[in-house]
């Protein structure tokens, strides 16, 4: 069977899983709550006219008023503004960090199952290594070891979390290998990277689709966990782990300049994980058994 043969099945169960993730209500309204916070990130400037980082000590520790709908914080800052510009924060750098992690986590993942022999067995075990450290204490190592600063937190949390998805893609990906078409790719002698590109990832984007959506809402949390411990943005950045972190003294004062990041955050990830449940359950995705 060759790559062509196999396409009306890739497209037909393309089609199919788009009418079931029509219907599924789970997906939707995930993919909806992470739809307005996008939203509400891009449109930040259109939404306040406040500067986010700007201090101003004659309006500190104010309540919610009609010219501050969240109040201020300790240095006199909207509180709305800086969580409303936190979003593109989180967004930003959760977005670009999820997308390293799973694009590496793939590409290496299809090739130990295309591979197979020393070349799996040697990952393996580097990677049950890697897995035995705590998520946040390695990132800490990391961070404490290579400074602070987005491009770091980016690459961080890569290192922290591409073998977990290595495990899942790979699980995923060695139902495909004894496939006809990748012996016939084989047989016809094509590249690795040629066989990964036209023949394994073809069949398991459902797969990595849903574990973009799941492991996006365990990087925003843990980007926010370092900001709150103060290894992640630097003050004044508007991020909601370091609001959180920067008012939690005031919080009696001012409950809402702590809350108002943690409800933010707290709808971000919901809504991350209802749209990975949904496409979970709409494409008929297994995360334990591929994992396994």
């Amino acid at each position: 069977m060759t790559t062509l043969d196999t396409a009306p099945t890739i497209a037909a169960r393309g089609t199919r899983a788009w009418r079931t993730l029509s219907i599924s209500r789970t997906a939707l309204v995930g993919l909806a709550i992470v739809a307005v916070h996008v939203l509400i990130a891009l449109l930040a400037p259109l939404l306040t006219s406040y500067d986010p980082i700007a201090n101003d000590a004659n309006h500190a520790l104010l309540g919610p008023s009609w010219s501050h709908w969240a109040g201020t914080d300790q240095y006199g800052r909207d509180v709305l503004a800086r969580v409303l510009y936190g979003g593109r924060y989180a967004l930003g750098v959760s977005v670009a960090a999820t997308v390293l992690t799973v694009a590496l986590g793939t590409v290496i993942g299809c090739a130990a199952a295309l591979r197979g022999g020393w070349f799996d067995d040697v990952l393996g075990r580097v990677l049950d290594a890697i897995l035995s450290i705590p998520a946040v204490l390695a990132l800490l190592v990391v961070v404490t070891a290579l400074g602070t600063g987005p491009a770091v937190i980016v690459l961080a949390v890569a290192i922290v979390y591409v073998p977990q998805v290595i495990r899942v893609v790979r699980g995923a990906a060695l139902a495909v290998v004894p496939a006809d078409y990748v012996t016939a790719a084989r047989a016809r002698g094509e590249s690795t990277w040629s066989i990964l590109r036209r023949e394994i990832l073809p069949n398991i984007t459902d797969v990595v689709c849903v574990e973009f959506a799941m492991r996006a809402s365990w990087v925003v949390l843990l980007i926010s966990s370092l900001s709150f411990l103060g290894f992640g943005a630097d003050p004044p950045t508007p991020d909601w782990g370091l609001m959180v972190a920067e008012n939690r003294t005031a919080i009696t004062v001012v409950p809402m300049a702590g809350l108002a990041p943690i409800i933010a955050l707290a709808t971000l990830v919901v809504g991350l994980n209802l749209a990975a449940d949904g496409l979970s359950k709409a494409w008929g995705v297994d995360r334990i058994r591929e994992g396994s």
